[in-house]
């Protein structure tokens, strides 16, 4: 590594152990960091910069460009420029810089793709599973979880038998951020965790995960119940594809759908920001929209 990746991965380092250590963020969204930042410093090392103190905001305005040029969606760069953001800030904090060259760049704006969910009648239709074998049992508990829950699939995957309080119907999740929140869970997803749990005691060595491989006997992996998820929306003949976040959606959107109440929906999702949250109206504003040109006489509006 010559001397000038090397100073400036040195600065990088050191932000990512801030990351870890102080702000006590998870390995993956070190990683992206990471990931990020690695880019951007091979992009100015191209540029002749050798020290973080020589980037400028038209630095930072190319790199931009240069990252559209070579196809970068806006969501990219919108990552890519927040991780430059906060690891400039924090130069700025060491007093190593005087002020963010990225602060004015202006992020990218991102399409919106709304959130996919399925309604009600499917969401039992795929939850219609009575058989009583152990991966049945294991994988309906699963379903019921995270869709009685609303979790994300690293919190489902993440569960102890110490985050459940099932007499009083709750489960504890650590979310984004290292942020715990107690969740409500609905009747029928509590006693699926009991019967599963009866189940569990013949198969798990020594691993306090609730849901686990029958097989190995230890945590289930991610992948696996992606897989498990979408093997189910197959066998249960749901038209879409079935997989975790679309449980997840599905939550919110049927929750927001009965309640109008957006800041609760937040709060069992576990978003920092209501803003996260926001795109669930726009979802039911759609619906609106649809009932209107189908009922409203005045509403025959030409597809574009």
């Amino acid at each position: 590594m010559n001397s000038t990746r090397q100073s400036l991965q040195q600065r990088i380092d050191d932000f990512l152990r801030y990351l870890r250590v102080e702000r006590q963020l998870s390995p993956v969204t070190v990683i992206h960091y990471q990931r990020q930042l690695v880019m951007l410093m091979d992009m100015a090392i191209n540029m002749n910069i050798n020290d973080w103190t020589q980037l400028e905001t038209s630095h930072v305005r190319m790199m931009v460009a240069k990252c559209r040029r070579q196809g970068s969606q806006a969501a990219t760069l919108a990552l890519r420029l927040s991780s430059l953001r906060s690891f400039l800030n924090w130069l700025v904090e060491q007093g190593i810089l005087t002020a963010n060259p990225a602060k004015t760049v202006r992020t990218p704006k991102n399409k919106l793709h709304l959130p996919k969910n399925i309604d009600v009648d499917e969401v039992n239709q795929l939850l219609n599973i009575d058989l009583a074998d152990p991966l049945s049992v294991r994988d309906r508990t699963m379903l019921e979880v995270m869709y009685g829950a609303g979790l994300r699939l690293s919190e489902l995957v993440n569960l102890n038998c110490q985050h459940l309080d099932l007499p009083n119907g709750e489960v504890w999740v650590m979310g984004k951020g290292s942020k715990e929140r107690k969740i409500p869970l609905g009747r029928i997803a509590v006693e699926w965790l009991i019967r599963w749990l009866e189940m569990r005691q013949q198969y798990v060595k020594q691993d306090k995960a609730v849901f686990i491989s029958i097989q190995r006997g230890q945590r289930i992996s991610a992948r696996n119940v992606q897989k498990r998820f979408a093997l189910w929306g197959i066998r249960q003949k749901v038209r879409s594809h079935i997989h975790p976040h679309k449980l997840r959606h599905s939550f919110a959107t049927h929750i927001l759908e009965s309640s109008g109440d957006l800041r609760a929906v937040q709060e069992l999702l576990g978003h920092a920001n209501l803003s996260t949250t926001q795109v669930y109206t726009q979802l039911d504003f759609q619906q609106l929209a649809k009932v209107y040109d189908v009922a409203h006489p005045r509403a025959k509006r030409e597809k574009p």
